[in-house]
């Protein structure tokens, strides 16, 4: 049997990272199963924990009214599926909705953040691997925004 520590280590998310943070991050977490069409959060939900995935596939998903759901991206095994745990006040700005079965480490996102903040060494190594993060998912969410909602006249 695996131990959550190395699993945690084996993410390609988490590669590098030092094996006493592994374990910090492994005291917080749980495994999660989601069958397909589950949901893992709903926007506007307070953001208590957060995902790595292990097996399958997420949707990010927003809903515009009057207009069909719309899909920001889609999340494969060895990412994480949510970051607003990080950033007051702690709410999701989307949904993320499993498109295939899915296995996931789901970590406590105040008990990380307890850590975080006892530990900057290990708030530090979060903020490496979530703002690097953040920034691809908002460009992507901005793409796909202009794909979307992008003018339709041809000047």
């Amino acid at each position: 049997m695996e131990s959550l520590e190395g699993i945690v280590l084996a993410q390609p998310f988490f590669a590098g990272l030092d094996p006493a943070i592994g374990a910090l991050i492994a005291g917080c977490a749980r495994n999660h199963r989601f069958d397909p069409d589950a949901y893992l959060f709903h926007e506007g939900e307070e953001a208590s924990e957060f995902f790595l995935l292990r097996e399958g596939d997420v949707a990010l998903e927003i809903q515009a009214a009057g207009r069909p759901t719309l899909v920001l991206g889609t999340v494969h095994a060895g990412d994480i599926v949510g970051a607003s745990w990080l950033i007051p006040p702690y709410r999701w700005n989307s949904d993320a909705r499993a498109r295939t079965p899915v296995r996931a480490l789901g970590i406590d996102a105040a008990c990380l953040r307890g850590k975080c903040e006892d530990d900057p060494r290990t708030g530090y190594a979060m903020m490496k691997r979530f703002a690097p993060l953040l920034v691809r998912r908002l460009q992507a969410a901005h793409l796909q925004l202009l794909d979307v909602y992008g003018r339709s006249d041809p000047a």
